[in-house]
């Protein structure tokens, strides 16, 4: 075959595997190689006491990154003033590149309106409040634990969300945790949300609610340990005030309540790396790597 019909015959085959990029097998889909950073915390601006929001803010000036947020925003009431006056001065100068989830204090002011008029496209659809993103090799999901009659639909959703984004790495996030050592009763209506997600392989679960920081080995949706199980975070340290620490739950490795700060991800393909960032002049500190688990079965 002539040199040249040989280097076309090549380019038409090239051509033709990048056309079938979509429809090719999980494990053969181009490689995302870069690393990518997914900071923040939960429980944020307190108008009566703003210095902590302030300090975490401060911390947000020097990570780069796309920054979640874990609920409850502006207290008490996420009034539109609250977010204008004690939330927009704080974290509010990271609004563009920030990808938040409602907390109940934000839906305490005619269901999260203002929440969603302040996030925008970025919040999601208001009739919702749950939406997922890509985040390098990761897929990202932020849920909704304030709207409790509908779990149903959400878990509907997310189903077809997980079923629809088939990768390795897979991390959500809201508000009301389903484990803890704080003083709230642990969130019972998420736990069908943490099955689906337990069950389709996903790997990390960030949450707010408690103003503490805590930290749980992988566990199964039945709160026993499994090593290809879910990492849970409690990060309500967002400067909203800290809580104190109640019998320590099944699975806890690292807990405190001494400082405020943030958790910084870097997520990576295959694997995650954290670290929790205190205010300036904090003894405490955590930090660790994990892998992630293969995918699950296919959701029905």
């Amino acid at each position: 075959m002539p040199l040249k019909s040989r280097t076309t015959t090549i380019l038409l085959a090239l051509v033709l595997v990048a056309a079938q990029g979509f429809s090719i097998g999980r494990n053969q889909l181009p490689a995302v190689s870069e690393d990518v950073v997914f900071v923040g915390a939960g429980d944020i601006a307190k108008c009566d006491l703003l210095g902590g929001a302030r300090a975490t803010a401060a911390l947000l000036d020097g990570i780069e990154g796309t920054i979640f947020t874990l609920g409850d925003h502006a207290y008490e009431s996420g009034t539109n003033s609250e977010f204008r006056q004690c939330y927009g001065p704080t974290w509010g100068r990271h609004k563009a590149r920030t990808r938040p989830t409602p907390g109940n204090h934000d839906y305490l002011t005619d269901r999260g309106r203002p929440y969603f008029d302040y996030f925008g496209a970025n919040a999601g659809s208001p009739k919702l409040g749950y939406y997922s993103f890509d985040l390098g090799a990761w897929h990202i999901i932020s849920l909704n634990s304030s709207v409790p009659e509908g779990v149903s639909a959400q878990a509907k959703w997310l189903r077809a969300d997980l079923a629809a984004h088939p990768v390795d790495c897979v991390l959500a996030y809201w508000h009301e945790p389903v484990y803890s050592s704080g003083p709230h009763t642990p969130e019972k209506t998420m736990r069908e949300l943490w099955s689906i997600l337990y069950k389709a392989g996903a790997d990390v679960v960030l949450n707010g609610h408690d103003h503490i920081y805590e930290r749980f080995a992988p566990q199964d949706d039945r709160g026993k340990p499994d090593a290809a199980g879910i990492r849970q975070f409690i990060v309500g340290t967002g400067g909203g005030g800290v809580y104190r620490i109640g019998r320590i739950a099944a699975n806890s490795e690292v807990r405190d309540n001494s400082t405020y700060g943030v958790l910084k991800l870097t997520l990576s393909p295959g694997r995650y790396a954290w670290e929790f960032v205190p205010m300036p002049g904090s003894p405490f500190r955590d930090a660790g790597t994990g892998v992630c688990s293969a995918p699950g079965k296919p959701l029905q």
